[in-house]
């Protein structure tokens, strides 16, 4: 583990207030000019501020991850990149269980205290109709602008220091063929890197784009490939080997991974997954949550050397 991994873990863990993003850029931008590499703060939708290091337009390939930090929740995102129908389920069961039944439970509650008051069945319904609303309303502004989780070794600071470790490690005469960007408001709803890819839609539609999201908890390696990206598998395939330690998986169909490469069209998705005693299903747990505290060195570094191999490739 680097230094400036260290740092990061123990200072900059935390990025979702405006002081403490901006706390987190600087020292970036600081880093970066200490390396050797020019950077910028772009502004895009809704006030998000990506970092920019290094030239996309001239670099061979452009290494992504989102910096921001989610809601802390009391149940994980739990994500099944291979089967969309189990993600749809647990997404479905958490709106059933944690908003709509409860708004209905409070919106009956309501209603029989109103009714009991005395007031009109009109007036108790409109009532109960209202708070039930507050408490959608409620539901939805705590999942997205909520108390910062504290623990987002995972989700996404291992993205964040793999940027910075293959920044370090990145061999000078490679560095001119590599960008880095930190994306802003991911969790929001890919805001930062929806702006982003709209405003350089052109230099950006033939770049192969890395992302790196959630790699730290999990031994099976997960690149999913956007449809222009597809001409770059035999080149992703040596430059992520399997070995004894990790399973690697590329993949342009039947799957789905929720982040940041989706807005760019050679797009290539890249978490870390465990895989399921039964039923051989790879995963990803714990996010959103308390409990993500998961932070595997080995992956980082694996992710690093692969990158700078794809890097060396690309360069050619």
């Amino acid at each position: 583990m680097t230094e400036t991994t260290k740092n990061i873990l123990e200072t900059y863990e935390i990025r979702k207030t405006g002081k403490q993003k901006t706390e987190f850029l600087q020292y970036v931008q600081d880093k970066a000019g200490e390396w050797g590499y020019d950077s910028h703060i772009e502004k895009g939708w809704f006030g998000a501020r990506n970092l920019v290091v290094g030239d996309p337009v001239r670099a061979k390939v452009v290494y992504t991850a989102h910096y921001d930090t989610c809601a802390v929740l009391p149940f994980p995102n739990f994500i099944t990149p291979k089967h969309m129908g189990i993600y749809l389920l647990y997404q479905i069961a958490v709106v059933l269980g944690c908003m709509l039944v409860p708004m209905v439970v409070l919106m009956f509650l309501i209603g029989s205290i109103c009714s009991a008051a005395g007031l009109d069945g009109d007036t108790a319904s409109a009532a109960a109709v209202l708070i039930g609303y507050i408490w959608m309303l409620t539901f939805l502004v705590l999942m997205m602008a909520g108390p910062a989780n504290r623990h987002t070794a995972n989700d996404n600071t291992s993205g964040v220091t793999t940027l910075l470790e293959l920044m370090e490690r990145m061999p000078e005469g490679l560095r001119a063929d590599a960008a880095f960007i930190f994306f802003d408001l991911e969790e929001m709803g890919l805001f930062g890197s929806g702006g982003y890819a709209s405003k350089h839609k052109k230099e950006m539609r033939d770049k192969l784009l890395i992302n790196f999201d959630c790699v730290s908890d999990g031994k099976n390696i997960l690149l999913t490939v956007q449809k222009k990206a597809g001409k770059y598998i035999p080149t992703l395939q040596a430059a992520f080997p399997e070995n004894e330690i990790f399973h690697v998986e590329i993949l342009q169909k039947g799957v789905f991974y929720p982040s940041d490469q989706v807005n760019f069209p050679c797009g290539v998705g890249v978490a870390s997954l465990k895989r399921s005693k039964i039923g051989n299903i790879l995963y990803m747990d714990r996010i959103h949550t308390k409990k993500d505290t998961v932070y595997q060195e080995e992956n980082i570094a694996c992710l690093t050397e692969a990158s700078i191999r794809l890097t060396a490739e690309m360069a050619k």
